[in-house]
């Protein structure tokens, strides 16, 4: 008697968000393949096959992917090459017959967005449209899980972001969201997603946010762009890398990351994580 055919094809899944869902699918009782770079660290699921296949090997994909109509992309690290990688996985995947491709792109991705990283995902979709399959892109802010490490280790967060706001959204709410994206696939094809926290904070609130919850004294140091680029020097990082980091905060300060939407709650069918919730509740991925 063969095998059932896996129902999902899940990416990244040693990685956070990745294995979040994949956690979440196993639990639920779908079949999937799990797509990893190094079979041992592949998590053990029941119901989930680990295949090894990396973005850059378009056979290996084609084979990990035939038969199976959903695959969740989960967005290759950040790196010169990554949105060639992203084409060369899109491509392969419809070569596969991958029916539709749930993308984890970046909120308000668009070609002239001030956040580097938010142009790669841009490009990234227009590759995705272009392969002629189905598609659902889910558009995270900034995990709200990786603020306190925007803190260094004198509790000072440094950068340009002005009084600018950031509605960041905690990981495991955009587990949650992509979970029932794929539970359901059909019945979010052709959408576009932005998933938010429950509110828009400046660093300065930010900060105050884990001084209290973390008991440590924490505060937001406004700096020019000179001035971040000047303190970042010294670290040995690319340019484009620098550019990232730098722009992570100016994209903060102009406004882009601001907007508060209902997608988490819309999606799960429970309120947005806030900063404070995350913190006290140890559920951070970092």
């Amino acid at each position: 008697m063969s095998e059932p055919v896996a129902a999902v094809a899940v990416t990244g899944a040693t990685g956070r968000l990745g294995s979040r869902v994949a956690q979440r699918l196993a639990t639920m009782g779908v079949r999937q393949r799990l797509l990893v770079r190094d079979l041992a660290r592949a998590p053990r699921l029941p119901g989930a096959d680990p295949v090894r296949a990396s973005y850059t090997e378009p056979d290996a994909v084609r084979e990990a992917l035939r038969g199976v109509p959903v695959v969740l992309m989960v967005s290759a690290s950040g790196s010169q090459t990554r949105v060639a990688q992203h084409r060369t996985f899109a491509e392969a995947a419809a070569a596969a017959g991958v029916q539709q491709l749930v993308y984890v792109s970046f909120f308000g991705a668009a070609p002239d967005c001030t956040f580097t990283h938010g142009r790669e995902h841009w490009a990234t979709e227009q590759h995705i449209r272009s392969a002629g399959m189905g598609f659902t892109f889910v558009r995270d802010n900034f995990y709200a899980d990786l603020l306190p490490s925007f803190a260094g280790e004198d509790g000072v967060i440094r950068g340009p972001a002005g009084s600018g706001c950031v509605s960041a959204v905690a990981e495991d709410d955009v587990a949650d969201a992509v979970t029932a994206i794929l539970l359901d696939p059909s019945g979010h094809a052709g959408a576009t997603y932005s998933l938010t926290g429950p509110e828009a904070l400046s660093l300065d609130a930010v900060a105050a946010i884990l001084s209290r919850e973390l008991h440590r004294p924490v505060r937001y140091v406004d700096e020019s762009v000179e001035q971040a680029y000047a303190s970042r020097a010294g670290l040995g990082a690319p340019e484009w890398q620098l550019q990232a980091w730098v722009s992570t905060y100016t994209a903060i300060a102009n406004g882009e990351l601001s907007a508060v939407t209902d997608d988490v709650p819309h999606l799960t069918g429970h309120p947005a994580t806030t900063l404070a919730e995350l913190l006290r509740s140890g559920r951070s991925a970092y």
